[in-house]
């Protein structure tokens, strides 16, 4: 058994030891040490300083079919396992980088940054991932931030040598030694900076220039990303410090070496729990920043003589806690004008005008607001001269339904308490939800042919396009080609109107309700998309209550009843795909290789080149009847030529983007290969029918009807299911049921 007494000894000389490892605590002239070996790192403002957070964790390229999108995985917070992550919105990520920037090349930060979307679009998920970035980054080598405290000793210190400890805790005494080491007991008053002044401010500004000439000479520091911001070229201390900095230079004549013993440097960190340079403030809080005097709070006669006669104030709320960090503003705009307007002139110049003292600040300002709100304070007066002031970034909900269903992925473990989840439960929610957000195209905005096939585009099919660049069947290949290549001009067609495409909609806070209601339906034993539809036609039973139920529906849009059965129907030809395919009535592996063969004699066919017999050795033209027999199983029956080079084609663009990767024809042609599979069940529907039936059977009193081999078909085909799918054997019952009754009655 461990000895309490050894296990408490070396865990506090680890916390000691690490204490001194991270300079916690430091006389200036230590901190000066470490600057000339780091100097950028100490020069930083807020948002040169989150912008040097986000690219410590790195960036990745997310392949969609809109093309490459650049991810900062930041948002992904890898260092809590993904908890409380924000899925897609990379466009506001890519723009809230860019004007951080501009504002890092500006040298400061000039503007309040203002997010806004529908309801539940992740806006306050972004800045709480970039708040537990900060925090995080904070902890590391790189991100070490530091401010600083006045010590002032007792008498009997004062009168005598001191010593302190070094870096490596050996005693350093002399004429000029710090107070910053001294023990508490021999400290008579310390005086925090509740504003955390970078320490490089108490150099007077000519000097600090000159520091800084020397620092960054021959740009030896290779770090150095960005200018040297305003706040440390031209900056200098806020009030207080600026107070107890003169009188201790005119106490000691002009010995600025000795108001430094004064000064104890502080390694802090950023924490949105205890309010440390990360703030939210909630809708119905007041932001404000006051000051009050302390040193009627204290014994006059424990401040040095020359201090006892001056009114230090001591600055508090909410912005005075989030300098040198970052501040949310949540609902900013549910405030009145008057509550927020004096925000715009702080986030533009970096000042506060308080009562007793003008207070300068270097934070980064972010603000949330709903669609509504922004059109609602569109119309006031003076909003042409607040939006000068403002960056405002777009945040709508989530068109892509594959990543909406993250979201929802991410409450497996809630979801899963009671009963097993089916696959495909979250995917069926995520979209529904997207298909409610999806708008019409407006085929006058698109020139001919793409205005033509647009027109023609379903919900369902904008959907499946948008998620994994499936184009319908029912266009030609050169319709389908064109639509491929126009991708991104469907995506951004309504970005500059304020009716957007994705601004109305159910939100993601709507669908995880819906979710835990599946999960407490009695009528099912596991969680799947059975109950999933039956939450879905509860909610839209009452449009009164969503403002997107009472969308007029047009052309199939914005038809969210409509909607529950198009997802059905999609559900059920996946759900029919993986139980056929787990019946294993022919091997997928049967497919892979027709298709190869199709693949390469289509492409010796598209270059006029002959095929070599592998039997007799003879040069022979490429197999027409096999093209032909493949295509009949395709559905191809115009335009093969046409279809043909279209094949050739994705292939070169799949090798473009996946360069000294064999091409994965089940990747590239999930739709073909659909098709093949779709032939199949046809040709045996009575086969499926039957074993379906068996399977049903045998779970009741009718299993022992079952022969021997019924019996070993049915198990091998739950199996599969469980095996290839996720299926547990009760989820498989209740689907397979399910499927029964809609597809083989």
């Amino acid at each position: 058994m461990m000895d309490p007494e050894f296990f408490l000894n070396e865990i506090g000389q680890e916390i000691e030891q690490k204490f001194w490892q991270n300079r916690r605590i430091m006389s200036f002239d230590q901190y000066l040490e470490l600057f000339f070996s780091s100097p950028y790192r100490f020069v930083r403002n807020a948002a040169q300083y989150t912008l040097d957070m986000i690219d410590h964790f790195g960036v990745e390229e997310r392949i969609t079919p809109l093309g490459k999108v650049r991810r900062f995985k930041v948002f992904d917070v890898p260092f809590l396992k993904g908890r409380g992550r924000m899925v897609a919105q990379e466009e506001a990520q890519n723009a809230l980088y860019r004007t951080l920037l501009n504002f890092a090349t500006e040298r400061k930060v000039s503007k309040l940054i203002l997010l806004h979307g529908p309801n539940g679009s992740a806006k306050s998920t972004l800045v709480s991932c970039l708040m537990r970035g900060l925090e995080h980054y904070s902890h590391t080598d790189e991100g070490a931030l530091y401010k600083f405290n006045w010590i002032f000793p007792s008498e009997k210190i004062s009168r005598g040598g001191i010593g302190f400890k070094s870096l490596d805790g050996k005693e350093v005494s002399g004429e000029n030694s710090s107070y910053a080491f001294l023990e508490e007991k021999d400290i008579a008053v310390k005086l925090p900076d509740e504003l955390k002044d970078n320490p490089l401010l108490l150099l007077p500004q000519d000097l600090r220039m000159r520091l800084f000439e020397e620092a960054f000479k021959d740009q030896m520091d290779r770090e150095r990303r960005y200018a040297i911001p305003d706040t440390m070229m031209y900056g200098d201390l806020n009030h207080k410090n600026k107070q107890i900095y003169e009188t201790l230079l005119n106490a000691y004549r002009g010995d600025w070496r000795k108001v430094l013993r004064h000064v104890q440097i502080e390694r802090f960190y950023i924490s949105a729990k205890y309010r440390q340079s990360a703030v939210t403030i909630e809708p119905q809080g007041w932001v404000d920043a006051s000051t009050q005097q302390i040193t009627v709070d204290r014994s006059l006669s424990a401040l040095p003589a020359s201090l006892q006669n001056l009114a230090l104030h001591e600055t508090k709320g909410d912005l005075i806690d989030a300098n040198r960090g970052l501040i949310e503003f949540s609902d900013l705009l549910k405030r009145s004008v008057d509550s927020f307007i004096y925000l715009l002139g702080t986030s533009e110049k970096g000042i506060v005008n308080l009562p007793n003292a003008v207070v300068f600040l270097d934070i980064l300002m972010i603000a949330s607001a709903n669609d509504q709100q922004i059109e609602e304070f569109k119309k006031i007066p003076i909003f042409t001269s607040f939006k000068g002031r403002m960056e405002l970034i777009r945040m709508p909900y989530i068109l892509d339904f594959l990543e909406e269903e993250k979201i929802y992925a991410d409450q497996t473990e809630l979801l899963t308490r009671e009963k097993p989840m089916a696959p495909h439960t979250t995917e069926v929610a995520a979209l529904w939800a997207v298909l409610t957000r999806l708008k019409k195209p407006v085929d006058e905005r698109y020139t001919p042919p793409l205005s033509n096939i647009v027109r023609k585009l379903k919900p369902l099919e904008k959907a499946l396009l948008y998620a994994k660049g499936e184009v319908p069947d029912h266009f030609t290949e050169e319709e389908k080609k064109i639509l491929r290549a126009n991708i991104d001009q469907l995506w951004t067609e309504s970005s500059g109107y304020p009716d957007y495409e994705g601004k109305l909609g159910a939100s993601a806070r709507e669908i995880k309700t819906i979710l835990l209601n599946a999960a407490q339906n009695p009528k099912y034993r596991c969680l799947s998309p059975l109950p999933v539809f039956e939450e879905l036609e509860a909610f839209v039973k009452d449009p009164s209550v969503y403002e997107f139920l009472q969308v007029e529906a047009r052309d199939g849009y914005h038809d969210s009843v409509k909607f529950i059965e198009t997802v059905r129907e999609y559900y059920l030809d996946i759900l029919d795909r993986e139980v056929v395919s787990s019946m294993q009535l022919v091997e997928e592996s049967q497919y892979r290789e027709l298709f190869e063969k199709y693949v390469f004699h289509v492409s010796h066919w598209v270059k006029k080149e002959k095929i070599r017999n592998p039997v007799t050795g003879a040069r022979e033209e490429p197999s027409e009847t096999l093209m032909s027999d493949v295509e009949k199983i395709l559905g191809v029956s115009e335009n093969r030529k046409e279809f043909r080079n279209d094949i050739i084609q994705r292939i070169g663009a799949y090798s473009l983007d996946h360069p000294n990767e064999k091409v994965d024809y089940v990747e590239v042609f999930s739709d073909l290969f659909q098709r093949m599979e779709e032939n199949f069940h046809h040709e045996r529907k009575k086969a499926i029918t039957r074993i379906t039936e068996n399977i049903l059977r045998y779970s009741t009193d009718e299993a022992s009807l079952l022969s021997d081999s019924e019996r070993k078909q049915v198990e091998e085909t739950l199996s599969a299911m469980k095996e290839r799918y996720g299926y547990c054997a009760t989820c498989a019952r209740e689907v397979i049921s399910f499927l029964k009754q809609h597809r083989y009655t």
